[in-house]
């Protein structure tokens, strides 16, 4: 949800509109069992899990348009009519016809696993020997039953020659190779029904309801009802609204259904396909796929209540990954946090907006960039190159941010946001602006205020691109700077785009009562309850000289100063 929310608001900062769904698939063998076993009716256990995933949305921020519910009316509908397009508009032998089926079936996974894509186990837990699918390793048992099947087999030639035409269609490009493979040596008929005997959850066909629809089916289907299909539009429609998708935002584990099974059931009703596919790898504890059998889960509402929303959204862009699985630790989030958080963003913020004394302020700063700076007296500076060391990063920073946003590389993104801002800090110390503040002279102010203009401008470029990502403390960010509403769009992401920010001094002292009450003041607070890990850890340092200082952020930022001017 974070990362689709994170695409949704990146198409709204470049001016483009965007609509995001999102929901819960509710039918199914699986929810059946489930609702059986805690002694309810389906519906009333879809209810409560349900709530749970829509109140973890609006704790995270999540910006959706819809969240569909597949057991919801419109969707009903929108299912049947698809259904009967299936069985009535394909050219003869494309279409649904009735056979018998028996095979491995796995209920968690909902689908249907050939000879050689199971094997036996045991159960850790238990020592029970078992049959398991080898991809997922959930349980499988085998199942003979009269159904009604699409011709998946008969649209092969369809599906090679449409990835051969759309080479990029799944991010990343191996899990292409995976569907071609599958596509290539195990595609098979598919069994479209249960028997409502042995599946009553769920949708029924409307013309026999002696068979409820494969749930795969009906959940795919939730993307066209919420782009209006059957309500707005019709497959005939010439004017199809929304539809099709530009993006589908999924896991690895049901990349066969969205990239093999539901582009061939649009082929079949002559919809067109979604535009691209993008496929996540999955979260681990400990090396370890989370499990409640291993009771190695994290619950996302009480990481959003140690971490808050946006560090946690930050940490999981930041970390995730198309090409592996990601490993979940509090240790890595500390990590994160401190290093990133509060010592690149949140200490370069702290240093040039709430200065002791008020000895500069970022409204002055802009102010002296408005008349334009006198460019021979910040080139005859005696240490000139470092007044000039920060240009080339506010150049630069924002395309590379762009084009990594663009190729949904979110941890790339970042990346470059921590580089403008760690050179941004490395500006500062080099420079050292507090040496300035005594010497009135205009030479000595214009030098000064470069310093505090540029690395404002930093700060202000790296809060607009990060609304997406952290779209509180952005706008907290973004508010301490003075910047206004209107001037936070991608356009004015550059380097000296906006001349009209900046906020009066901002006053701090030295008394140690009102330093303790800052750090919980400030944009990135401590995380009660949370040990701090040792700084050569955090800063990944082990060669540069020890920092003087006595405050720990202060530390971490002077060594990431060193790493900075080494990079």
């Amino acid at each position: 949800m974070v990362l689709t929310d994170v695409l949704k608001r990146w198409q709204q900062l470049n001016g483009n509109p965007a609509f995001f769904t999102t929901g819960t698939d509710e039918h199914g063998m699986k929810i059946q069992r489930a609702a059986a076993k805690e002694g309810m009716p389906p519906k009333e256990f879809c209810d409560n899990n349900s709530r749970k995933f829509r109140e973890l949305a609006t704790a995270a921020n999540i910006s959706h348009d819809f969240f569909i519910r597949t057991t919801d009316a419109d969707h009903k509908s929108a299912v049947e009519q698809f259904w009967m397009h299936l069985k009535n508009t394909p050219p003869e032998g494309l279409g649904l016809y009735k056979g018998a089926h028996e095979g491995w079936y796995c209920v968690s996974d909902e689908c249907f696993y050939a000879e050689d894509e199971v094997q036996a186990t045991v159960i850790p837990q238990t020592g029970r020997k078992t049959m398991a699918a080898i991809e997922s390793g959930s349980e499988v048992e085998w199942v003979k039953e009269e159904t009604w099947f699409f011709p998946l087999s008969k649209y092969k030639d369809k599906l090679l020659r449409f990835y051969d035409e759309n080479p990029d269609w799944i991010k990343p490009r191996h899990r292409m190779n995976e569907v071609r493979n599958w596509v290539e040596n195990h595609l098979e008929d598919l069994s479209i029904t249960r028997p409502a005997s042995r599946l009553n959850w769920g949708i029924p066909d409307p013309e026999d309801s002696s068979n409820t629809i494969y749930v795969w089916v009906d959940a795919l289907i939730s993307y066209a009802t919420k782009a209006g299909f059957a309500s707005d539009w019709q497959v005939s429609s010439a004017d199809k609204g929304l539809w099709p998708a530009d993006v589908h935002v999924i896991g690895k584990d049901i990349v066969r259904f969205h990239a093999v099974y539901w582009p061939a059931l649009l082929m079949a009703v002559g919809l067109p396909l979604p535009k691209k596919l993008i496929c996540h790898n999955h979260w681990t504890m400990s090396n370890r796929k989370m499990s409640k059998s291993l009771g190695n889960v994290v619950n996302p509402l009480f990481a959003l209540q140690r971490w808050d929303v946006d560090p946690l959204r930050y940490f999981l862009m930041r970390n995730g990954s198309f090409s592996k699985d990601m490993g979940y630790s509090n240790d890595v989030i500390m990590t994160v946090y401190e290093k990133e958080l509060q010592a690149n963003i949140g200490n370069l913020f702290q240093r040039i907006s709430r200065v002791k004394g008020g000895k500069w302020s970022t409204l002055e700063a802009v102010q002296w960039a408005q008349k334009g700076f006198d460019m021979a007296h910040i080139e005859s500076a005696p240490n000139a190159t470092d007044y000039m060391s920060l240009e080339p990063h506010l150049e630069n920073a924002p395309k590379e941010f762009r084009d990594q946003m663009d190729d949904v590389d979110l941890s790339g993104a970042i990346r470059e946001i921590f580089q403008l801002l760690s050179q941004a800090n490395r500006f500062i110390s080099d420079t050292e602006p507090w040496t300035l503040v005594r010497d009135k002279s205009p030479e000595t102010q214009m030098r000064l205020n470069w310093i505090i203009y540029h690395s404002a401008d930093a700060l202000r470029i790296a809060g607009i691109l990060l609304q997406p990502i952290m779209p509180s403390k952005a706008a907290e960010l973004l508010d301490g700077l003075g910047v206004k509403p209107e001037r936070r769009t991608i356009e004015f992401a550059e380097k000296g785009k906006d001349l009209d920010f900046g906020v009066a001094p901002q006053l701090t002292t030295n008394r140690a009562r009102d330093r303790a009450m800052a750090q919980w003041e400030s944009l990135f607070p401590p995380v009660p309850g949370v040990e701090l890990l040792d700084e050569e850890a955090v800063t990944e340092h082990s060669a540069s000289a020890p920092s003087k200082s006595k405050n720990r952020l202060d530390r971490v930022s002077e060594i990431l100063a060193q790493q900075a001017r080494r990079d």
